[in-house]
């Protein structure tokens, strides 16, 4: 069950994904212009930018993670039948990393690109972006279910999600930068945390809509 659960979530995911990437390549593409020809700076900020761009894009697809199927009964059927709220959390979050994630990490090679980092940089960018955005995805998921059903959910949410992600963000950041191994494993401590602890924040935030 949890098997078919991430499959028919990973399939709307994978049809979504386009959106999220686009921002992505988008915003990095824009930075250079606001920050200017000097490639020391850009090189210099570029892992900085991609974080940035990806926790961005990261908001966009909050509104279609659960609300859709709380709307439509889903979630209820899937209570009737004896699955634990927690368990389609899990697998919910599963999915939506599967869709979002790896192609945001092929979209941070031409970003990379744009930015002239070198291969090491981009090696230790690939790999914070690896570690962090399984975090990503827990926190959009549990985001998006204590937030479904209210007015403006979309807007909230990432009023919510935004500081909760700062330390992802500077973490992930400071990981790609020379001499990054303590800022890595603090954002491997931190998506660890987030990523095993939202199936439970998210599962008790869809236990109380049927209340």
């Amino acid at each position: 069950m949890i098997a078919a659960l991430i499959a028919r979530d990973l399939g709307r995911g994978l049809r979504a994904a386009g959106l999220p990437v686009a921002f992505f390549l988008i915003a990095a593409t824009l930075f250079p212009f606001a920050v200017g020809p000097d490639a020391r700076v850009l090189a210099k900020t570029g892992a900085g930018m991609l974080w940035l761009a990806a926790l961005l894009a990261a908001l966009l697809p909050i509104d279609r993670l659960v609300a859709p199927d709380a709307e439509a009964g889903v979630l209820d059927q899937l209570a009737t039948r004896g699955i634990a709220d927690e368990v389609v959390a899990a697998a919910r979050i599963a999915s939506h990393w599967l869709g979002f994630g790896p192609p945001l990490m092929l979209a941070a090679l031409p970003g990379a690109a744009l930015f002239g980092l070198d291969g090491a940089v981009l090696g230790r960018l690939e790999a914070s972006l690896a570690i962090g955005t399984p975090a990503l995805a827990a926190l959009g998921v549990t985001v998006a279910a204590l937030t479904v059903g209210l007015r403006q959910a979309s807007a909230l949410a990432g009023l919510v999600m935004l500081p909760l992600a700062v330390p992802l963000l500077i973490f992930g950041a400071g990981a790609a930068d020379d001499g990054g191994t303590g800022a890595m494993k603090l954002l491997g401590a931190t998506s660890l945390l987030l990523t095993f602890g939202a199936p439970f924040a998210a599962g008790a935030a869809l236990r109380s809509l049927r209340d």
